[in-house]
């Protein structure tokens, strides 16, 4: 059974894809033809490439008239953000508040 997260996965491992993410980073609402304009690939495979990322649910698209514009939803990049990283951070976050509480005592004596 493949999950949501595997898909992120897979839609991540690829250079092309996470360019395109890039992209949508900096400017939010492409269409298909600003998407391909700075690519080395044919519409056909930024288009394949759009499909993977949508069925990780990571662009969203919306139809305003003719056009299809493309939009970055980050929640599934933080849902594995803080499934595997944050997590780990925890414990550094409460290792650096325990020592700069230390600190604090050490300055006061």
């Amino acid at each position: 059974m493949v999950t949501g997260e595997d898909k992120v996965f897979k839609a991540l491992a690829d250079a092309s894809r996470r360019q395109l993410l890039d992209r949508l980073h900096k400017k939010n609402g492409l269409t298909l033809g600003e998407l391909c304009k700075k690519h080395d690939m044919s519409r056909q495979a930024v288009t394949k490439h759009l499909v993977l990322l949508e069925a990780a649910n990571l662009v969203v698209t919306v139809k305003r008239g003719r056009e299809k514009l493309h939009y970055l939803n980050p929640v599934p990049i933080n849902d594995i953000y803080m499934r595997w990283i944050g997590k780990f951070e925890q414990e550094r976050i409460v290792a650096l508040h325990n020592l700069k509480q230390a600190l604090k005592e050490n300055d006061h004596e």
